[in-house]
Protein backbone atom coordinates (compact mmCIF):
# COMPACT_ATOMS: atom_id res chain seq x y z
CA UNK A 1 0.00 0.00 0.00
CA UNK A 2 1.20 3.84 -0.82
CA UNK A 3 2.15 5.72 2.14
CA UNK A 4 0.09 9.05 2.30
CA UNK A 5 3.28 11.19 1.52
CA UNK A 6 3.53 9.07 -2.19
CA UNK A 7 -0.20 10.02 -2.72
CA UNK A 8 0.40 13.69 -1.93
CA UNK A 9 3.82 13.56 -4.00
CA UNK A 10 1.62 12.70 -6.71
CA UNK A 11 -0.78 15.13 -6.33
CA UNK A 12 1.72 18.04 -6.23
CA UNK A 13 3.18 16.52 -9.36
CA UNK A 14 0.11 16.79 -11.39
CA UNK A 15 -0.50 20.24 -10.06
CA UNK A 16 3.21 21.29 -11.26
CA UNK A 17 2.66 19.68 -14.72
CA UNK A 18 -0.83 21.29 -14.90
CA UNK A 19 0.41 24.79 -13.97
CA UNK A 20 3.41 24.30 -16.80
CA UNK A 21 0.77 23.10 -19.56
CA UNK A 22 -1.73 26.28 -18.60
CA UNK A 23 1.34 28.47 -19.05
CA UNK A 24 2.52 26.75 -22.40
CA UNK A 25 -0.88 26.87 -23.91
CA UNK A 26 -1.54 30.76 -22.57
CA UNK A 27 2.45 31.79 -24.10
CA UNK A 28 1.36 29.81 -27.31
CA UNK A 29 -2.27 31.65 -27.76
CA UNK A 30 -0.46 35.00 -27.39
CA UNK A 31 2.38 33.99 -30.49
CA UNK A 32 -0.60 33.28 -32.16
CA UNK A 33 -2.34 36.39 -30.89
CA UNK A 34 0.76 38.30 -32.32
CA UNK A 35 1.02 36.71 -36.02
CA UNK A 36 -2.33 37.36 -36.62
CA UNK A 37 -1.76 41.25 -35.94
CA UNK A 38 1.41 41.34 -37.88
CA UNK A 39 -0.25 39.35 -40.75
CA UNK A 40 -3.57 41.72 -40.43
CA UNK A 41 -1.14 44.99 -40.76
CA UNK A 42 1.01 42.64 -43.43
CA UNK A 43 -2.39 42.61 -45.64
CA UNK A 44 -3.42 46.22 -44.54
CA UNK A 45 0.20 47.02 -45.80
CA UNK A 46 -0.42 45.34 -49.30
CA UNK A 47 -3.56 47.48 -50.33
CA UNK A 48 -1.55 50.79 -49.88
CA UNK A 49 2.16 49.24 -51.40
CA UNK A 50 1.92 52.37 -53.75
CA UNK A 51 2.29 54.76 -50.74
CA UNK A 52 5.90 55.25 -49.78
CA UNK A 53 6.61 54.17 -46.34
CA UNK A 54 3.13 52.93 -45.62
CA UNK A 55 4.34 49.93 -43.59
CA UNK A 56 6.33 52.30 -41.38
CA UNK A 57 3.15 54.59 -41.00
CA UNK A 58 0.89 51.97 -40.37
CA UNK A 59 3.44 50.65 -37.18
CA UNK A 60 3.40 53.90 -35.78
CA UNK A 61 -0.08 54.46 -36.15
CA UNK A 62 -1.41 50.97 -34.69
CA UNK A 63 1.15 51.50 -31.47
CA UNK A 64 -0.31 54.80 -31.38
CA UNK A 65 -3.79 53.26 -30.92
CA UNK A 66 -3.34 50.55 -29.14
CA UNK A 67 -0.60 51.30 -26.60
CA UNK A 68 -2.15 53.54 -24.23
CA UNK A 69 -5.27 50.78 -23.56
CA UNK A 70 -3.05 47.61 -24.31
CA UNK A 71 0.29 48.98 -22.03
CA UNK A 72 4.42 48.93 -23.79
CA UNK A 73 3.46 45.26 -25.15
CA UNK A 74 2.09 47.04 -28.05
CA UNK A 75 5.04 50.13 -28.93
CA UNK A 76 5.86 50.85 -32.37
CA UNK A 77 8.80 48.41 -31.77
CA UNK A 78 6.52 45.32 -30.85
CA UNK A 79 4.11 46.19 -33.63
CA UNK A 80 7.11 45.93 -36.32
CA UNK A 81 7.91 42.88 -34.20
CA UNK A 82 4.65 41.29 -35.12
CA UNK A 83 4.74 42.52 -38.42
CA UNK A 84 8.09 41.02 -39.15
CA UNK A 85 7.02 37.73 -37.46
CA UNK A 86 4.39 36.87 -40.04
CA UNK A 87 6.69 38.03 -42.35
CA UNK A 88 9.30 35.03 -41.37
CA UNK A 89 6.53 32.05 -40.47
CA UNK A 90 3.79 33.37 -42.82
CA UNK A 91 1.97 30.24 -42.48
CA UNK A 92 0.13 29.86 -38.57
CA UNK A 93 0.06 25.84 -38.42
CA UNK A 94 3.76 25.76 -38.64
CA UNK A 95 4.39 27.65 -35.44
CA UNK A 96 5.10 25.09 -32.90
CA UNK A 97 3.35 24.98 -29.46
CA UNK A 98 6.90 24.14 -27.82
CA UNK A 99 8.79 27.58 -28.46
CA UNK A 100 7.99 30.58 -26.71
CA UNK A 101 6.90 33.56 -27.57
CA UNK A 102 10.98 34.99 -26.73
CA UNK A 103 12.28 32.11 -29.09
CA UNK A 104 10.59 32.68 -32.11
CA UNK A 105 12.11 36.62 -31.01
CA UNK A 106 15.06 35.07 -31.53
CA UNK A 107 14.50 32.73 -34.39
CA UNK A 108 13.33 36.25 -36.29
CA UNK A 109 17.20 37.18 -36.57
CA UNK A 110 18.18 34.36 -38.31
CA UNK A 111 18.62 34.96 -42.65
CA UNK A 112 18.55 31.74 -43.22
CA UNK A 113 15.38 29.25 -43.79
CA UNK A 114 17.59 26.32 -42.80
CA UNK A 115 19.01 27.75 -39.43
CA UNK A 116 16.05 28.12 -38.20
CA UNK A 117 14.87 25.10 -39.27
CA UNK A 118 17.71 23.73 -37.09
CA UNK A 119 16.97 25.72 -34.23
CA UNK A 120 13.42 24.93 -33.77
CA UNK A 121 13.99 21.06 -34.24
CA UNK A 122 17.15 21.36 -31.64
CA UNK A 123 15.13 23.04 -29.15
CA UNK A 124 11.86 21.00 -29.68
CA UNK A 125 14.16 17.32 -29.32
CA UNK A 126 16.23 18.69 -26.08
CA UNK A 127 13.71 21.23 -24.69
CA UNK A 128 15.82 24.47 -24.21
CA UNK A 129 15.00 27.29 -22.61
CA UNK A 130 15.11 30.66 -24.12
CA UNK A 131 18.54 31.49 -22.84
CA UNK A 132 19.54 28.02 -23.99
CA UNK A 133 18.71 28.87 -27.65
CA UNK A 134 19.98 31.89 -27.11
CA UNK A 135 23.37 30.47 -26.11
CA UNK A 136 23.23 28.08 -29.25
CA UNK A 137 22.58 30.70 -31.21
CA UNK A 138 25.06 33.00 -30.64
CA UNK A 139 27.44 30.25 -30.52
CA UNK A 140 26.86 29.69 -34.15
CA UNK A 141 26.22 26.03 -33.32
CA UNK A 142 24.29 25.62 -36.96
CA UNK A 143 27.72 27.05 -38.74
CA UNK A 144 30.34 24.94 -36.59
CA UNK A 145 28.89 21.99 -37.58
CA UNK A 146 28.54 22.78 -40.99
CA UNK A 147 32.46 22.77 -40.84
CA UNK A 148 32.61 18.65 -40.73
CA UNK A 149 28.83 18.07 -41.80
CA UNK A 150 27.20 18.83 -45.11
CA UNK A 151 23.24 20.61 -44.74
CA UNK A 152 21.36 17.78 -45.18
CA UNK A 153 22.85 15.68 -42.82
CA UNK A 154 22.52 18.71 -39.84
CA UNK A 155 19.08 19.05 -40.47
CA UNK A 156 18.27 15.75 -40.44
CA UNK A 157 20.14 14.33 -37.60
CA UNK A 158 17.95 17.74 -36.16
CA UNK A 159 14.76 16.36 -37.20
CA UNK A 160 15.20 12.90 -35.74
CA UNK A 161 15.28 11.48 -39.61
CA UNK A 162 18.61 9.97 -39.36
CA UNK A 163 20.73 8.55 -36.19
CA UNK A 164 24.28 10.16 -35.87
CA UNK A 165 26.37 6.97 -37.23
CA UNK A 166 29.67 8.86 -36.60
CA UNK A 167 30.83 10.73 -34.33
CA UNK A 168 31.77 14.27 -36.44
CA UNK A 169 28.52 14.19 -37.06
CA UNK A 170 27.37 15.55 -33.80
CA UNK A 171 31.41 16.58 -32.34
CA UNK A 172 31.82 20.34 -33.14
CA UNK A 173 35.11 21.84 -34.18
CA UNK A 174 35.75 24.17 -32.52
CA UNK A 175 34.07 24.11 -29.19
CA UNK A 176 33.17 27.10 -27.28
CA UNK A 177 33.60 27.33 -23.94
CA UNK A 178 32.81 30.77 -23.09
CA UNK A 179 30.98 29.69 -19.96
CA UNK A 180 34.02 28.44 -18.29
CA UNK A 181 34.45 32.51 -18.01
CA UNK A 182 38.26 31.70 -18.71
CA UNK A 183 40.46 34.63 -20.33
CA UNK A 184 41.95 33.67 -23.67
CA UNK A 185 44.89 35.65 -23.11
CA UNK A 186 46.05 33.86 -19.73
CA UNK A 187 47.59 30.61 -19.41
CA UNK A 188 45.95 27.63 -17.79
CA UNK A 189 47.04 24.49 -16.73
CA UNK A 190 44.90 20.97 -18.24
CA UNK A 191 43.91 21.00 -14.49
CA UNK A 192 42.53 24.03 -14.44
CA UNK A 193 40.68 23.52 -17.64
CA UNK A 194 39.39 20.32 -16.01
CA UNK A 195 38.16 21.89 -13.24
CA UNK A 196 36.49 24.83 -14.76
CA UNK A 197 34.38 22.37 -17.00
CA UNK A 198 33.29 20.20 -14.23
CA UNK A 199 32.14 23.43 -12.12
CA UNK A 200 30.11 24.05 -15.40
CA UNK A 201 29.35 20.91 -16.24
CA UNK A 202 25.53 21.45 -17.29
CA UNK A 203 26.81 23.91 -19.82
CA UNK A 204 29.52 21.49 -20.94
CA UNK A 205 26.65 19.16 -21.66
CA UNK A 206 24.99 21.56 -23.64
CA UNK A 207 28.36 22.33 -25.95
CA UNK A 208 28.75 18.58 -26.27
CA UNK A 209 25.20 18.20 -27.66
CA UNK A 210 22.94 15.74 -28.06
CA UNK A 211 22.38 12.61 -25.92
CA UNK A 212 25.71 12.90 -23.51
CA UNK A 213 25.89 11.77 -20.15
CA UNK A 214 28.60 12.17 -17.98
CA UNK A 215 30.37 9.34 -16.47
CA UNK A 216 34.19 10.31 -14.68
CA UNK A 217 36.76 12.76 -13.99
CA UNK A 218 40.66 11.69 -14.15
CA UNK A 219 39.53 7.98 -14.24
CA UNK A 220 42.34 5.43 -13.43
CA UNK A 221 42.98 2.57 -15.55
CA UNK A 222 46.10 0.12 -14.57
CA UNK A 223 47.84 -1.18 -17.76
CA UNK A 224 50.39 -4.52 -16.71
CA UNK A 225 51.24 -2.63 -13.70
CA UNK A 226 51.47 0.85 -15.01
CA UNK A 227 48.70 3.49 -14.04
CA UNK A 228 47.11 5.91 -16.22
CA UNK A 229 44.49 8.76 -15.38
CA UNK A 230 42.13 9.45 -18.99
CA UNK A 231 40.32 13.75 -18.25
CA UNK A 232 37.08 13.14 -18.37
CA UNK A 233 34.40 10.19 -19.79
CA UNK A 234 31.32 10.61 -21.05
CA UNK A 235 28.34 8.32 -22.97
CA UNK A 236 26.62 8.93 -25.38
CA UNK A 237 23.09 7.16 -25.89
CA UNK A 238 22.61 8.07 -29.40
CA UNK A 239 26.10 6.61 -30.38
CA UNK A 240 25.84 3.97 -27.90
CA UNK A 241 30.16 4.80 -27.26
CA UNK A 242 31.95 6.08 -24.29
CA UNK A 243 33.02 9.27 -25.31
CA UNK A 244 36.44 9.84 -23.43
CA UNK A 245 38.19 13.88 -23.67
CA UNK A 246 41.85 14.23 -23.03
CA UNK A 247 42.56 18.19 -22.79
CA UNK A 248 45.37 19.65 -24.10
CA UNK A 249 46.22 23.73 -23.39
CA UNK A 250 49.08 23.16 -26.02
CA UNK A 251 49.02 22.75 -29.73
CA UNK A 252 48.49 19.33 -30.37
CA UNK A 253 51.33 16.86 -31.30
CA UNK A 254 51.41 13.03 -32.09
CA UNK A 255 52.30 12.08 -28.87
CA UNK A 256 48.87 13.02 -27.94
CA UNK A 257 47.32 11.39 -30.46
CA UNK A 258 48.94 8.58 -29.36
CA UNK A 259 48.06 8.75 -25.92
CA UNK A 260 43.97 9.20 -26.39
CA UNK A 261 44.13 6.24 -29.12
CA UNK A 262 46.16 3.90 -25.94
CA UNK A 263 43.04 4.93 -23.94
CA UNK A 264 40.29 4.25 -26.89
CA UNK A 265 41.95 0.59 -27.19
CA UNK A 266 41.80 0.01 -23.58
CA UNK A 267 38.22 1.03 -23.49
CA UNK A 268 37.26 -0.87 -26.88
CA UNK A 269 38.92 -4.09 -25.30
CA UNK A 270 37.93 -3.94 -21.38
CA UNK A 271 34.71 -1.74 -20.68
CA UNK A 272 32.62 -1.96 -23.95
CA UNK A 273 29.72 -4.12 -24.07
CA UNK A 274 29.24 -6.30 -26.86
CA UNK A 275 26.08 -4.38 -28.14
CA UNK A 276 28.34 -1.13 -27.85
CA UNK A 277 29.93 0.70 -30.45
CA UNK A 278 33.47 1.55 -30.69
CA UNK A 279 34.69 4.39 -28.17
CA UNK A 280 35.40 7.81 -29.30
CA UNK A 281 38.26 10.15 -28.29
CA UNK A 282 38.26 13.37 -28.21
CA UNK A 283 41.39 15.56 -27.93
CA UNK A 284 39.99 18.92 -26.82
CA UNK A 285 43.55 21.01 -27.87
CA UNK A 286 44.01 24.78 -27.49
CA UNK A 287 45.43 24.30 -31.31
CA UNK A 288 45.97 21.86 -34.02
CA UNK A 289 47.02 21.09 -37.21
CA UNK A 290 44.74 19.14 -39.24
CA UNK A 291 47.17 17.93 -40.93
CA UNK A 292 49.30 16.26 -37.91
CA UNK A 293 46.22 14.03 -37.17
CA UNK A 294 45.19 13.25 -40.46
CA UNK A 295 48.93 11.56 -40.90
CA UNK A 296 49.02 10.31 -37.27
CA UNK A 297 46.36 7.96 -37.38
CA UNK A 298 45.16 5.49 -40.01
CA UNK A 299 43.22 6.64 -43.31
CA UNK A 300 39.50 4.97 -42.56
CA UNK A 301 39.71 5.71 -38.69
CA UNK A 302 37.02 7.53 -37.06
CA UNK A 303 37.07 7.22 -33.63
CA UNK A 304 39.79 9.62 -32.72
CA UNK A 305 38.42 13.11 -33.35
CA UNK A 306 40.60 16.73 -32.73
CA UNK A 307 38.57 19.29 -31.34
CA UNK A 308 39.93 22.90 -30.48
CA UNK A 309 38.28 24.97 -28.34
CA UNK A 310 37.80 28.92 -27.90
CA UNK A 311 37.31 30.46 -25.01
CA UNK A 312 34.90 33.44 -26.63
CA UNK A 313 31.95 33.15 -28.79
CA UNK A 314 32.93 33.42 -32.56
CA UNK A 315 31.50 35.74 -35.01
CA UNK A 316 28.86 34.14 -37.88
CA UNK A 317 31.58 35.70 -40.50
CA UNK A 318 34.81 33.99 -39.16
CA UNK A 319 32.75 30.54 -39.13
CA UNK A 320 31.13 30.97 -42.23
CA UNK A 321 35.18 31.81 -43.68
CA UNK A 322 35.96 28.35 -42.71
CA UNK A 323 32.99 26.47 -43.80
CA UNK A 324 33.67 28.26 -47.12
CA UNK A 325 37.15 27.36 -46.62
CA UNK A 326 36.54 23.77 -46.01
CA UNK A 327 34.38 23.64 -48.99
CA UNK A 328 37.11 25.09 -51.60
CA UNK A 329 39.33 22.15 -50.73
CA UNK A 330 36.91 20.14 -51.06
CA UNK A 331 35.94 20.88 -54.63
CA UNK A 332 39.80 21.42 -55.51
CA UNK A 333 40.50 17.74 -54.51
CA UNK A 334 37.28 16.56 -56.42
Amino acid sequence: MLSDQTLISDIKAIISKSRDNAIRAVDHQRTLMYWHIGKRIFEQEQQGKDRADYGKYLTGYVAKELEPEYGSGFSRRQVELFRQFYRVFPIANALRSQLSWTQYRLLMRLDLEEQREFYIAETIKNNWTSRQLERQVFSNLYERLLLSNDKESVLAIAKKEKLPSDAKEIIKDPMVLEFLGLKRESAYYEKDLEGAIISHLQEFLLELGNGFSFVARQKRIHIEGDEFFVDLVFYNRLLQSFVIIEIKTHKLTHQDIGQLQMYVNYYDRIEKLPHEHPTIGILLCASKNDAVVKFTLPADQKQIVASQYELYLPSEQQLLDEVNKELDSFVSKV
